[in-house]
């Protein structure tokens, strides 16, 4: 069966015991658009939005054990880092320094003229960012 996307981006939901560092981290210093937030049975469900993709931050009433293999690319198999594409990267690893985010892969130019840093968010998971491919 072949997969019929509704919208040109997948959303991502990251849970977390602590929701306040978190929408810290994304909302200031990574500057994503709060887009509301959704009372469960459970706790919350906080909504961010970075271009068509939604990042959503579920904070649980009860909490969760922290993830078994911290570390990143090099710690385990499954979902380790995300992707998010800026104008400049290095404009966003400034203000990441600025803040005092953990640094989990410097500045690399990975292919002429493209360049990447990963950090990690409050919670430990990784955010690789990258320069926009130019136009």
């Amino acid at each position: 069966m072949a997969l019929t996307p509704t919208k040109d981006s997948v959303d991502i939901g990251i849970v977390t015991n602590d929701p306040g560092p978190m929408l810290g981290f994304y909302r200031g210093v990574v500057g994503l658009v709060p887009d509301g937030e959704t009372p469960l049975p459970g706790g919350v469900s906080y909504r961010l939005r970075c271009g068509t993709t939604v990042v959503k931050l579920l904070a649980l009433r009860k909490p969760l054990p922290a993830r078994s293999a911290p570390g990143g690319i090099y710690a385990s198999t499954g979902l380790r880092y995300w992707t998010i594409s800026v104008p400049d990267v290095t404009v966003l690893l400034a203000d990441c320094e600025t803040a005092g985010v953990p640094i989990a892969v410097p500045l690399t130019e990975y292919a002429p003229g493209r360049r990447m840093v990963i950090v990690e968010d409050p919670d430990g998971n990784w955010v690789e960012f990258v320069d926009a491919r130019p136009n």
